[in-house]
């Protein structure tokens, strides 16, 4: 098997766009493929006008439970494509004219395809990339009811990014743009845009064994354009900052992520939920 050592450094954001499997790094060598899962939380019964807390008094309430089957397969070291099926559950509680309602739906959500492009230089003990990646969504999520899981609508996305590495250190950052495209039944979502940066330290490896962690911090910011009042889904527009710690655990090709980001500030458009902390969990191989 491929050594491990060097490549699992990623942010396993909750944005879809900002990284790429395997762990955003693996595999580097020409006719390499790959396969992750990864399961992500968000939610929280916080209820906001822009950045202060309201009063909740109907117990409103999201919470959205994501698991993400991502693939890559690489060309050669500088050109790959990655797929992401993501199967979402959600639920939340809403208030219409007095009234607690339930809302629950889970099912296929947006399939997303991307173009990791990447430009590698090595110098001794450290490596560094610049990376470009556009990508499309497809509306394969159901659109229907009152409380789709998707839109609708066709999206395209770029992310620009910039690794760099040595056997102890880790630095990434990663700046990405979505644009929405016209849903279904009027349904229209806002673009949004971010950053994302994550460093790392490599304190421990065994070369025996292959085997070692890595341990990260995360801060990612984000904004989003208000969606339109027709909009049924999930998404809400502002701007929120998470952060929080990682860790990444591997031996050989396999290797297992956890993360864990709190809300560090949220200013949400007019009234809404806020999104909450949010914690993900991978685990992904190469060949």
């Amino acid at each position: 098997m491929r050594p491990f050592i060097g490549f699992v450094l990623l942010v396993s954001g909750i944005d879809v766009l900002a990284h790429q499997p395997v762990m955003d790094m693996a595999p580097r060598w020409a006719d390499g493929y790959g396969f992750q899962l990864r399961a992500e939380r968000y939610g929280s019964d916080e209820l906001k006008r822009g950045s202060t807390d309201v009063p909740n008094p109907f117990g409103a309430e999201r919470y959205v439970n994501t698991l993400w089957l991502e693939g890559v397969y690489t060309f050669n070291r500088a050109v790959r494509a990655t797929i992401k099926i993501p199967y979402v559950d959600q639920t939340r509680m809403i208030s219409v004219n007095g009234t607690e309602i339930r809302q629950d739906n889970n099912g296929i959500g947006d399939v997303v395809i991307g173009l990791p492009l990447k430009k590698y230089k090595n110098q001794g003990s450290v490596t560094q990339n610049w990376g470009i990646t556009p990508s499309v969504r497809i509306p394969t999520g159901d659109d229907s009811g009152g409380f789709p899981i998707s839109d609708g609508s066709w999206d395209v996305g770029l992310s620009l990014s910039y690794a760099w590495e040595n056997p102890l250190i880790y630095q990434l950052y990663d700046i990405y743009y979505w644009k929405q495209g016209s849903g279904s039944r009027g349904m229209e979502t806002g673009d949004s845009w971010g950053l994302d940066v994550n460093v790392g330290l490599h304190p421990w490896h065994n070369n025996d064994t292959d085997t070692g962690v890595f341990l990260l911090w995360d801060v990612s910011a984000h904004h989003e354009e208000p969606p339109n009042l027709s909009n049924l889904t999930t998404a809400s527009g502002g701007d929120r900052v998470h952060t929080g710690p990682g860790f990444i655990f591997y031996r050989d090709t396999l290797m297992v992520r956890g993360e864990y980001k709190f809300l560090a500030y949220e200013d949400v458009d007019r009234i809404g939920l806020s999104r909450g902390n949010e914690f993900s969990l991978g685990v992904g191989i190469t060949f």
